[in-house]
């Protein structure tokens, strides 16, 4: 640990124990920024893992900090945080997993280096004993597509062998290259429980996955989080394997890898049983702890609008510490993942806290936990919120954030859903900068942030991202770096603040922030979906519960 981040730690501990209040904001957002990720991505805060001490750190500093700005705690019992419960399941992996022909054959493959396997229950033993595999393409029920993987087939007991993504060569066919929630992980996990199989393997490659290997690794590893199961359908074992190792998983089935993958892109496909079984048993580690969404408010000043909110969030979280205690350094101090998020929503807040006459619609600043491990904490708020759906105007989400500098245009994912386009598009003009829809749609980051849970009970949604044209850049170097950044640094232990850091381009995304919510909070019409998107139906019926109110 450095000598600074000693000398934090100790600050940090007095705050805990309510000996001393946030730190006073500087006068310039630069200044506010640089502080506030330097802070919270710290050695002391140890890598943010839900329910650990560093978590407890990060939340407590959060909340002075909103305390400093005069924002009002939040929280349904009138504190600045919203408890929830998460089951921590640690999953001891053989070291080789197993698979047999019915000639008598076997293969064989290496935790870590081939495969990544964790727990689908809560339970300290998880098992699949000599089941069948079958592999069902892209494992999707989509009728409004007129796509069905499963079929009629029974796959109850069965592992299933299914790619990643969703269709994505015809625009006229699921939405083209962009990523559908079909096409999440945690979308194929869910299809294999609601089919009554005992396990799950979903292929790796890059280009389906929108990351490398290496982020399997890392985020499937180690304690996994998750809310308390509450009856649904599971899975005994989830899976991950590289495409080098099931390309041999195939061939000791006697099947042909490329002819049998492409087959499954075709509205026709029918699952394929591989005539392979397998055991495979694990023995978790259940635990339980708590963590908590941070939360303040802005109260409205409009009479005939405060009972509408606008919502900011961002995740504080992060991975933790790694578990190898070979690694020098073993802190995933998650810097830009999400330390400057939250710096960003936290200057968006300060600015509109002192704002005279403040915004007509009220706002809530949701930092919330646990997103690193499936978007928990925004989830538990979803489902437990403290403002009607109904009620909330919009959500606007910080996921990351611009560390090179400034760039003629910002990347908005989400764009086309909603009537936050136009939002969107106005504020960024008045910055002399255009609008850019997702860069990496193929990637699915709308359903991979918090947003995603807003979206869900209604919430026209969007999550504001850094953009790629840099001003003194050659054309393409923005797309280099944050391909580098993905391929190097995402969810790694480097991952690190920098005083090297250009953060003018950060500062322009909290002013982009500031002007949309100005803009959302002065207009008496509330956004809406597009006519016809996946989330209007749960926007229409929100605003029919507090219809009369």
């Amino acid at each position: 640990m450095t000598k600074r981040s000693l000398a934090f730690a100790f600050s940090v501990l007095f705050c805990v124990l309510g000996a001393c209040s946030a730190p006073a904001p500087a006068p310039d957002t630069a200044t506010q920024l640089d502080t506030w990720i330097a802070d919270l991505a710290d050695d002391a805060m140890e890598g943010r893992g839900p329910g650990t001490a560093g978590d407890v750190m990060a939340r407590q500093y959060i909340a002075d900090v909103m305390a400093g700005m005069g924002l009002e705690p939040a929280a349904a019992d009138g504190s600045w945080e919203q408890p929830f419960d998460i089951v921590g399941i640690d999953a001891a992996v053989p070291e080789t997993w197993t698979f047999h022909s019915s000639g008598g054959d076997s293969v064989e493959f290496a935790f870590w280096d081939e495969f990544i396997a964790h727990s689908g229950v809560q339970s300290e033993q998880a098992a699949i004993e000599n089941a069948e595999l079958v592999f069902v393409g892209y494992g999707i029920q989509a009728p409004e597509y007129g796509w069905d993987d499963y079929g009629d087939a029974d796959l109850a007991g069965k592992v299933l062998v299914m790619m990643n993504n969703d269709p994505d060569w015809d625009p006229d066919l699921f939405e083209g290259d962009r990523r559908l929630y079909y096409g999440r992980w945690t979308y194929k996990y869910e299809s294999a429980a609601a089919q009554g199989a005992v396990g799950a393997i979903i292929i790796h490659t890059t280009p389906s996955a929108g990351y490398p290997f290496q982020v399997v690794q890392t985020s499937w590893t180690g304690p996994q989080f998750e809310l308390p199961a509450e009856g649904e359908p599971r899975t005994q074992i989830n899976a991950w394997l590289t495409e080098e190792a099931s390309r041999r998983l195939f061939a000791l089935a006697g099947v042909d890898y490329d002819a049998t993958l492409e087959s499954a892109r075709s509205a026709d496909f029918v699952p394929v049983p591989l005539g392979l079984s397998t055991s495979l048993s694990l023995t978790n580690t259940v635990t339980s702890e708590q963590t908590a969404n941070v939360l303040g408010a802005l109260p409205g000043s409009d009479p005939e609008l405060a009972d509408e909110w606008i919502v900011f969030t961002a995740h504080h979280d992060h991975i933790g510490i790694s578990p190898d205690e070979s690694l020098e350094d073993r802190i995933y101090n998650g810097a830009l993942d999400n330390a400057a998020g939250v710096a960003q929503v936290l200057a968006i807040a300060g600015e509109l806290a002192a704002q005279k006459p403040g915004p007509s619609r009220s706002m809530l600043f949701a930092l919330v936990g646990a997103e690193e491990q499936g978007l928990l904490g925004s989830e538990y708020y979803a489902a437990h919120p403290t403002v009607p759906p109904g009620k909330m105007a919009a959500n606007i989400n910080y996921d990351g954030g611009n560390q090179w500098g400034r760039t003629r245009d910002v990347t908005y994912i989400g764009y086309g859903k909603s009537s936050l386009d136009a939002v969107v598009e106005a504020a960024a003009a008045e910055q002399g900068r255009s609008v850019l829809p997702d860069q990496f749609p193929d990637r699915g980051f709308f359903y991979r942030s918090d947003q995603l849970n807003f979206a869900r009970i209604g919430v026209p949604a969007i999550y504001l991202d850094n953009g790629t044209d840099f001003i003194d850049r050659p054309e393409g170097w923005g797309h280099e770096q944050l391909e580098a950044w993905t391929e190097n640094i995402y969810h790694q232990v480097s991952d690190e603040y920098s005083g090297d850091w250009n953060l003018e381009g950060m500062v322009d995304d909290v002013e982009l922030g500031l002007a949309c919510a100005r803009a959302i909070s002065e207009n008496p019409e509330l956004p809406a979906w597009n006519p016809g998107d996946e989330f209007e139906a749960a926007r229409l019926a929100a605003l029919a519960a507090v219809a009369g109110e």
